[in-house]
């Protein structure tokens, strides 16, 4: 059953798009990564200016679900068929879209937050790449996603070092556009604004900045399928995502455990 996974309010043309998987961190398993796709795809029809993502609970998304039961070439065929459509659907919507980061957000979660065109964050998010620390490299577009945003330098020492970037600091470096404790609202507001721009100067605009860098995100999520699946075929794969399944389960309370 994919019902409630994501939820969906529409008010003045702003959709708010809420991950609801909270007893999870909205951690994306291929039902939600596919419900936010066809999510994503009606988002474009006329009545929605403006898109706010967000997650239900305390975080906002943890990456990907490392419990999900998935058939065939994770590498190849998982990322082709799970989140590739994910992200080009995101990336394809001309006009407003901000990520409300209500929480931490890793792992391919980074991907919908780096892909917004804004981010506003509750203090207590944080930005987690995980990918090095689980013997990975980047994939669902965030490596391409981290470079447009942060730089190509910045964003390599902080993908292959695996440390957490703070509230403040993704603030500093103007990842996140502010902060606030409450960030669906200030969120809405920019959305608003933003979606108030005459005519389809907005979208239009969105569509020249980016008509480069659609071309180069769908050449990169090719390139990265193919090295991810020289990571995941590496021996030290193997030992490193047990370790992060098993912290996984340590930190579930007993009665959420499967």
């Amino acid at each position: 059953m994919t019902d409630g996974i994501v939820l969906t309010s529409l008010e003045d043309g702003v959709l708010v798009v809420t991950l609801n998987r909270p007893e999870a961190m909205n951690a994306l398993s291929v039902a939600l990564s596919h419900e936010l796709t066809r999510t994503l795809a009606r988002a474009a029809q006329p009545d929605v200016r403006a898109v706010v993502l967000t997650g239900a609970g305390r975080g906002f998304c943890a990456g990907a679900d490392l419990r999900d039961t998935r058939t065939g070439d994770v590498a190849r065929e998982g990322l082709r068929a799970t989140y590739h459509p994910m992200v080009l659907a995101l990336t394809a919507l001309e006009k407003p879209v901000i990520a409300a980061v209500n929480g931490p957000v890793a792992g391919a979660g980074l991907a919908l937050a780096l892909a917004a065109d804004a981010r506003i964050a509750a203090p207590a998010a944080k930005l987690v790449p995980a990918f090095a620390t689980i013997g990975l490299v980047p994939d669902s577009g965030v490596g391409y996603l981290a470079a447009r945003v942060l730089g190509e330098a910045r964003a390599l020492r902080w993908l292959a070092g695996g440390e957490p970037m703070l509230a403040d600091e993704a603030l500093a470096c103007g990842v996140f556009e502010a902060i606030a404790d409450a960030p669906v609202p200030p969120a809405v507001a920019l959305a608003t604004r933003l979606a108030s721009t005459p005519g389809r100067a907005y979208g239009l605009t969105k569509r020249m900045l980016w008509a480069e860098g659609r071309r180069l995100l769908a050449a990169n999520l090719d390139v990265e399928v193919d090295l991810q699946h020289l990571a995941v075929s590496d021996p030290q794969r193997a030992a490193a995502r047990a370790r992060a399944v098993d912290d996984m389960g340590s930190r579930t309370p007993e009665k959420e455990k499967p």
